[in-house]
């Protein structure tokens, strides 16, 4: 007997549980590609040593994964459309198994690289695909629930990831991080041959003799994002030249991609990404919000154990004790805010969750060298219940003014202006702590902290407050009311 394959097969052979079951096929893949996106970091100093490789080498490993990852992003609706949903994810999850093979396998530096870089080609291409299935297969009262079952599980990966990985590294050496996608990518693949379907979006078989992909464009942003990242990096350093014309081609870059796609609608073709996206109100404005939160998020991420070990002297055992809580927190604020998000208005709630965020680091000034760890917690858990709000609910709300033929580009361009927003936040809140260091006289080339070291760090904490509360201007456009087309089947 044939394993059902198509929508209607599969539908029918698992009933009303199959959306559920769809779900949960594709958030371990998601889990999987997130997962190898953060827990690298913490193999980087022994890899480092192994292959003997100075700073600016070794930080490829993670800068050729988030180059690889952002651009591919714009590939996801192509490839639905051309091989379907099933062959696109299987595709996603072999690459990605054999990325963490070739990788924890290598004896040269250049095959670990590109052994990152098809992890993040994978990625890239998946992490769009569970927001299209969460839009397509779940009726409009049921979508905040499957977003925040998604958050929630998805949240889990880069929270105990790290730390699975560093007790992995001491254990075993760095290719064990490799190794550790590599039951996830099984699991998800023996999934995908049962849940996943065949069809593309739309609900018809893949057509293998469309519209073929957008070269020039995906050259275009591939070019302009590595411009952008090296740009960002040049400028983090002493060459302001260099950073100069890199930040210089990347915004030519970017004109040229955004005439390019103008055009390549204007004569009948397929883009890479439809500016005609751009044209639905809610989704720009949650467009804004999504880079302006990649941002602020990536660039916390980054901010928050420097200032904790490097400007209140806590150990690294500390930091870990201290974030363990909110990272708890946040799992639990987005399976709650994904319920809420059926009833309420998303606006409403991605703008409490950006003016909880932005009150988190506004309170983090608040903290000295003798303040209470309990303190230094309670603060950032401040800030994850915001992130916990803001999770379920951005894409809900950006999402669904659109036409059933937008879904794929507009998860696809969502996730990607995000993903370039959290590339910039990390390289910015460097740049600006660099800054305001030097102006208060300090370095943390120096061993014990001060007052000035702590206002320096205040000042970047500050300057992400103002960041969310500028997303919550565009948070608040969100507010048009939007009769959705009730999604009763994936397609």
């Amino acid at each position: 007997m044939n394993r059902p394959a198509t929508l209607p097969e599969l539908q029918t052979h698992y009933g009303e549980r199959y959306r559920w079951l769809l779900l949960l096929s594709v958030m371990i893949g998601a889990m999987a590609s997130i997962m190898s996106s953060t827990i690298v970091n913490v193999a980087i100093p022994d890899m480092s040593q192994h292959f003997t490789l100075g700073q600016e080498r070794a930080q490829w490993v993670s800068s050729g994964f988030m180059v690889a990852m952002t651009v591919s992003m714009l590939t996801t609706p192509w490839l639905l459309g051309r091989y379907g949903y099933r062959h696109t994810y299987v595709g996603c999850m072999l690459l990605l198994l054999a990325g963490g093979l070739v990788g924890g396998l290598a004896n040269q530096f250049g095959l670990v690289l590109g052994a990152r870089v098809a992890e993040g080609l994978a990625a890239g291409v998946v992490q769009p695909i569970p927001a299209i299935i969460i839009m397509r297969a779940f009726a409009p009262h049921e979508q905040g629930r499957a977003s925040g079952l998604f958050g929630m599980g998805v949240v889990l990966a880069p929270a105990l990831g790290p730390s699975i990985g560093g007790v992995l590294v001491d254990l075993f050496g760095w290719r064990s991080i490799f190794f550790m996608v590599v039951p996830l990518c099984l699991v998800s693949l023996w999934m995908a041959y049962r849940y996943v379907p065949v069809s593309a979006p739309g609900g018809v078989a893949a057509n293998r003799q469309g519209a073929g992909l957008d070269w020039r464009g995906l050259l275009l942003g591939a070019l302009g994002t590595l411009c952008l990242i090296n740009g960002m990096v040049a400028l983090h350093g002493s060459n302001r030249l260099e950073a100069a014309l890199l930040l210089g081609a990347a915004l030519v870059t970017l004109l040229v991609f955004v005439w390019w796609q103008r055009r390549l609608a204007a004569r009948g073709g397929a883009p890479l990404m439809h500016l005609a996206l751009f044209a639905h109100r809610p989704f720009a404005m949650g467009s804004v919000v999504a880079f302006i939160y990649g941002t602020a998020l990536f660039g916390s991420t980054y901010l928050l154990p420097v200032y904790m070990q490097l400007g209140l002297n806590l150990s690294a055992s500390h930091v870990g004790t201290i974030l363990l809580p909110s990272g708890l927190v946040l799992a639990a604020t987005i399976a709650g805010v994904g319920r809420l998000a059926d009833r309420q208005a998303t606006w409403l709630l991605v703008s409490t969750g950006l003016a909880l965020l932005a009150a988190s680091f506004a309170l983090m000034t608040t903290v000295t060298l003798s303040s209470a760890l309990w303190i230094l917690a309670l603060w950032a858990i401040v800030g994850r219940i915001g992130l916990g709000f803001i999770l379920p609910s951005l894409n809900l709300g950006a999402l669904r003014p659109l036409h059933e033929s937008l879904l794929s580009q507009g998860s696809s361009a969502i996730n990607f202006l995000r993903m370039l927003g959290g590339a910039i936040g990390v390289s910015l809140c460097g740049i600006v702590l660099e800054w305001r260091l030097a102006a208060h006289g300090d370095s943390l080339t120096r061993a014990a902290s001060s007052p000035a070291r702590l206002a320096a760090f205040n000042e970047v904490f500050l300057m992400l407050a103002a960041l969310c509360a500028l997303a919550l201007l565009a948070a608040w456009q969100l507010r048009t009311p939007v009769a959705p087309t009730e999604p009763s089947k994936v397609d």
